[in-house]
C-alpha cells in the first residue's frame, strides 16, 4: 500500500517556491519562509498567484511529486509532472474496455453502486443521529436510493445507467436541505449548482470535489492507469475522466460528509464567502486554509478498508481503489469492487 503522504497546499498570493536541499522553500510575498520536506509531499497545488522555480520542478518531477495550479477560486489550470511510466499492457486493457460497451457498462454499473449506497448511508446515518425530518424527505429518498440501486442491476447499456444516477442524484439532492444544521440562511441550499456554484453550500461541494479529482488523478497515475479515458465519464479533451469515475464512488461519503461537518459545526460561516457581480460564489483566503486544513485531516483517518480488510488512512482509499480497478482490467478480479461505506 502506498505512504501517506501530504498535500501541500499553497494559498498565500506572491508567494514563491523554490528547492532548498531536500526541502521545498516556500518564500511569501509579505516575509516569511516556511520549509517543507519534498520526501513528505505528495503534490503540491497552488492557488492563484504562485510561482516555482525550475529547479524545484526538475527535483518534484523525479521525486514523482505533481504540481498543480489553479485559480484563486479553485477553478483548474494546469500540471506540472514528470515522465509517465504505466504498464503498456494495463493501459492498453484499460483503452480496450473503454471502447468496449459491455466493458464501460460492468465497470459504470460497479461505480455506480458505490455512488449511489454511499449517499444512501449518509442518509442513514443522518436520520440515525438527528432523526427524520419533518417533512419525511430522508425517509423517501433513502427508500428512492434503495430502488435506484435495484434499477442499476437490471440496467444494461451505458445511456440508462446514467439515466439511473442521474434521478438518484436529483432524490439526494432534494433531501440534501435536511441535513444542514446551521440556520443561518446563507446555507440555505435548493439544489445543485455547479459551473458557477452561486450559494455557500455549492461552493464548498465544487471546491472539495475539486480536490478529490487532483488526488484520484494522482492515485490513478500511481498505479498506470490513464487518468483521461473513463467509462462512466467518456474522453473529452481536458477532462480526466477517469478521475472523475473514481471521485463518484467517494461524493457523497467523504465530500458531502465533510461539507456538512463544516457547516454544521460553525466551522465557516457566512462572512467566509463572497459573491462577484455575475453571483459566482467563492471562498475568502482564510476560509479556504479552513476547508483544506480539514480536508487533510480527513485524510490522515484511518478506517478499515471493506474489501481488501485492510486498516489504511482514509486519503489512501482512492489508491485501493485505483488498485483495485488495475486488477480487474488485468483480468485479476472478475469485477470491479467498489467502496462501499460500512
Amino acid at each position: 500500500m502506498k505512504r501517506l503522504g501530504n498535500t501541500l497546499y499553497v494559498t498565500s498570493q506572491g508567494s514563491y517556491l523554490s528547492k532548498d536541499g531536500d526541502c521545498v522553500l516556500i518564500a511569501r510575498e509579505e516575509g516569511g519562509k516556511t520549509r517543507v520536506p519534498l520526501h513528505n509531499v505528495d503534490g503540491i497545488v497552488g492557488f492563484g498567484r504562485v510561482s516555482a522555480s525550475p529547479f524545484l520542478l526538475g527535483a518534484c518531477a523525479e521525486a514523482g511529486v505533481t504540481l498543480t495550479w489553479m485559480t484563486e477560486k479553485g477553478r483548474f489550470l494546469a500540471r506540472v509532472e514528470g515522465p509517465v511510466s504505466g504498464n503498456v499492457r494495463l493501459r492498453r486493457a484499460q483503452y480496450a474496455a473503454a471502447d468496449g460497451p459491455a466493458a464501460s457498462a460492468d465497470i459504470a454499473r460497479s461505480i455506480l453502486t458505490g455512488k449511489i449506497a454511499n449517499q444512501r448511508s449518509v442518509l442513514l446515518r443522518a436520520r440515525r443521529d438527528h432523526g427524520a425530518d419533518a417533512e419525511g424527505r430522508i425517509s423517501a429518498a433513502i427508500h428512492a436510493l434503495a430502488i435506484a440501486l435495484r434499477r442499476l442491476e437490471a440496467t444494461p447499456g451505458l445511456d440508462a445507467l446514467r439515466g439511473v444516477e442521474g434521478d438518484a442524484a436529483a432524490v439526494y439532492f432534494a433531501a440534501f436541505p435536511a441535513l444542514l444544521r446551521n440556520e443561518d440562511p446563507a446555507f440555505a441550499f435548493a439544489g445543485r449548482v455547479r459551473r458557477p456554484p452561486t450559494d455557500a453550500v455549492n461552493c464548498l461541494l465544487s471546491f472539495i470535489y475539486t480536490l478529490l479529482t487532483h488526488d484520484a488523478r494522482s492515485a490513478l497515475e500511481g498505479v498506470g492507469l490513464d487518468p483521461q479515458v473513463g467509462f462512466l465519464h467518456r474522453e473529452r479533451p481536458g477532462r480526466p475522466s477517469l478521475a472523475l469515475d473514481l471521485v463518484e464512488e467517494f461524493r457523497a461519503w467523504f465530500a458531502d460528509r465533510l461539507v456538512l461537518s463544516l457547516i454544521n459545526r460553525g466551522q465557516v460561516r457566512a462572512r467566509d464567502f463572497l459573491a462577484d457581480e455575475a453571483g459566482a460564489v467563492t471562498l475568502t483566503d482564510e476560509a479556504r486554509r479552513t476547508v483544506l486544513i480539514a480536508y487533510q485531516k480527513r485524510k490522515a483517518e484511518d478506517i478499515r478498508h471493506p474489501f481488501l480488510e485492510e486498516t489504511c488512512a482514509v486519503g489512501l482509499l482512492w489508491h485501493a481503489q485505483a488498485r483495485l480497478l488495475a486488477m480487474r482490467l488485468r483480468g485479476d478480479l472478475d469485477a470491479y469492487p467498489p467502496f462501499i461505506a460500512r
